[in-house]
């Protein structure tokens, strides 16, 4: 396992999984390994000697394409700038568990639109299910115009500038942090941190906004209470967020057999 960005859930789910399934795990910090000052064809074509699958946290996706391109092993994308494809799993696997099917299947995404957004538009797409996104703002280094291209044509994906008006179409109501966790409290990107929260807080997740509507609410963690969600809607009846978090480690685990049967 390989941390170039922090971590709870991911770090946690994959040691647990792998050490239910019988297996162990070696977790090792970009920044404290050779990562950090040599090429990365180098060290991915060592580091994949010494195990059977390389699940990697990095902060860029053209990083992890080059970790693949060397290693010998299966590298799986445990977060990069573009997408969160184990989490987009988890998702899923929650929908499905709530709902006991992915047909006529409504969720809204609320926020910027990021790795988290478009893993969970891949996802979506491929099942047929209906997503709405509300997403004033995109990141830049997440865009994938041909992900969103195929999406939009499928019929599946729509864009909404009204969250009321998703939230009334919805199952499930889905959001996410403003600001990437690397940047929340770099004194840095304070002035951007600002304009997001400002241009965002009519899109907060609240009673308000709901509008009298009970969807069930989710968010793929970590959460900051009073931004993107209100701290009252974490802990309800129809928040299943743990539930969700809890998941990411049911699907690695399949993920890792299935990687390990190839």
């Amino acid at each position: 396992m390989l941390f170039q960005k922090t971590s709870t859930r991911t770090n946690l789910s994959f040691q647990s999984g792998i050490n239910q399934m019988g297996g162990y795990s070696v977790a090792m910090d970009w920044d404290s390994s050779n990562f950090s000052i040599s090429p990365i064809q180098y060290e991915a074509q060592y580091a994949s000697r010494n195990c059977d699958m390389i699940m990697a946290r990095l902060k860029k996706h053209s990083d992890l394409l080059e970790l693949a391109k060397y290693s010998k092993v299966p590298v799986i994308n445990g977060c990069c700038d573009k997408y969160h494809p184990c989490q987009a799993l988890a998702d899923l696997m929650t929908v499905y568990e709530i709902s006991g099917t992915f047909t006529g299947i409504t969720i809204t995404y609320v926020g910027i639109h990021n790795n988290v957004a478009n893993s969970l538009t891949a996802g979506c797409t491929t099942l047929g299910i209906k997503l709405l996104l509300v997403t004033p703002i995109i990141n830049t280094p997440s865009w994938d115009e041909e992900l969103m291209r195929t999406a939009y044509a499928s019929g599946h994906v729509e864009n909404l500038n009204n969250l009321s008006e998703a939230v009334s179409r919805s199952n499930f109501v889905y959001t996410d942090t403003w600001v990437d966790m690397e940047f929340f409290r770099e004194s840095h990107y304070q002035d951007e941190k600002n304009r997001r929260i400002e241009q965002m807080l009519p899109f907060q997740l609240n009673r308000k906004t709901l509008q009298g509507h009970s969807p069930y609410i989710m968010h793929d963690m970590p959460i900051h209470p009073g931004y993107e969600i209100e701290e009252e809607l974490i802990e309800t009846d129809r928040s299943v967020i743990y539930q969700q978090a809890e998941n990411r480690m049911h699907v690695q685990k399949s993920l890792l057999l299935y990687l390990l049967a190839q």
